[in-house]
């Protein structure tokens, strides 16, 4: 097993499968940040004077070379080979030689390690909050397209008083502000620079952070070298809060389009090619798009327990342990973009029932009308609501399906426009 730590002494077979398991896979995820962050290191040795200007420029060439390598998807981790920072420096030296080997002065795997995962997360919060943008407007669009149409709103699961599609869709869009509050949260706590580190206690060259701060676009550092390992972990758990706060809102999204697409409700509908069947009842067509998303969005919110359970009773300094952080977070950041996608591809083909309130069993729903129609002819508030009670109670309740002007007014104000200021205050911030 070639690894950046071996001294001669080549690891038995079990302990390296064991302790290396499937961070290789993960890691070739990495190999484009790796190579970004090394660029920058390499610059900054150029800088105060541990490599040549032809040694810094042969190796940012030869870096370079595997970007592209990276991004044309033929880099690859080599069978024996460690981790990508391992290929890393194992083929800048099989290529350029013993300049090769220069590339790893002032840095610890450890920090290397960091400084990969910071600028991946960065970039995949990034691009979750892009997503999430998308699918606020189109919640918003849909939310002032079905404003006027009437929907019930229930309250205990007992039908309560009439809402409308356009609340209902606008609510989840501005629910999702909320949850960009935390993924910016996240994004900060990731945005700071930990290169120079070193192990978690530094090194005695004479590094310049600032230099490395600034190449590899960080807003701040992790200035105390200890705090810098300390991230480890504290990182990988804000953003996976922030992706259980997403997945919560899309869980219950979710969950509502379920209800709303039995029969009993009938509030909602989609084409016939994006439900499923039943291999045994003809009529079937079922909302599995929605039950999956619904429980891959309940898994995602499990991810901030499972990581503060692998980091709990850990003291200070870096531990293998961390290493697990991948295989939890790094699918489930895939997970939630997949949910992104499939949400915003579902409401692009959602049909709306424009009639619900035709139907009988929604009468009651209008008896805060009843009240307050009976309050404003001067009634007080008790003793009108006493009476239409009672009218309930005898079924002798009687609905004016008018929604007076003040009521449709509040569920038709969809005060979009303030909701849409809202999140451009908060995309100032990323």
């Amino acid at each position: 097993m070639t690894t950046l730590w071996n001294k001669g002494i080549t690891a038995d077979a079990l302990v390296a499968a064991f302790t290396v398991g499937d961070d290789r896979k993960y890691d070739l995820r990495l190999a484009k940040y790796d190579l970004l962050g090394s660029l920058a290191h390499v610059k900054m040795l150029a800088q105060i004077g541990l490599l040549t200007a032809p040694e810094a420029r042969l190796l940012c060439t030869e870096l370079q070379k595997l970007s592209a390598e990276v991004a044309a998807g033929t880099f690859v981790i080599e069978d024996g080979v460690e981790d990508i920072h391992s290929q890393v420096e194992l083929t800048l030296t099989g290529r350029i030689g013993e300049v090769g080997k220069k590339i790893h002065a002032g840095r610890s795997r450890n920090d290397q390690v960091l400084v990969d995962i910071k600028l991946y997360l960065k970039e995949e919060t990034v691009q979750l909050k892009d997503k999430t943008v998308r699918l606020f407007h189109q919640l918003q669009q849909l939310g002032e397209t079905h404003k006027e149409t009437l929907l019930p709103g229930y309250t205990h699961g007992q039908v309560a008083m009439p809402s409308s599609f356009g609340l209902w869709f606008g609510a989840y869009a501005e629910t999702l502000i909320d949850d960009l509050y935390i993924l910016l949260a996240a994004y900060h706590v990731v945005n700071q620079n930990p290169l120079g580190s070193a192990a978690g206690y530094g090194n005695s060259f004479p590094l310049d952070r600032d230099a490395t701060t600034a190449g590899l676009g960080f807003r701040y550092m992790n200035y105390n070298v200890i705090a810098a390992q300390m991230s480890r972990g504290k990182s990988e758990k804000a953003v996976a809060q922030a992706l259980a706060a997403i997945a919560a809102t899309l869980n219950k999204f979710a969950a509502d389009c379920v209800m709303y697409l039995s029969q009993n409700y009938g509030f909602i509908s989609f084409p016939d090619h994006l439900v499923t069947g039943s291999s045994i009842m003809p009529h079937k067509k079922n909302p599995d798009v929605w039950e999956l998303l619904r429980a891959k969005a309940n898994r995602l919110q499990s991810v901030p327990n499972e990581i503060t359970i692998l980091l709990t009773n850990l003291p200070h300094g870096y531990h293998r342990d961390c290493q697990l952080l991948k295989e939890i977070l790094f699918p489930a950041i895939d997970t939630l973009h997949v949910l992104l996608d499939v949400t915003v591809f579902m409401l692009e083909n959602i049909t709306v029932n424009r009639r619900i309130l035709d139907d009988p069993k929604y009468d009651y729903l209008f008896t805060v009308e009843e009240v307050n129609r009976r309050v404003l002819a001067g009634e007080s508030f008790r003793e009108a609501y006493k009476n239409v009670g009672k009218s309930v109670a005898e079924n002798k309740f009687t609905p004016d399906k008018t929604v007076t002007h003040t009521h449709k007014g509040s569920i038709g104000n969809l005060c979009t426009a303030e909701i849409r200021a809202k999140l451009d205050d908060l995309l100032a911030l990323f």
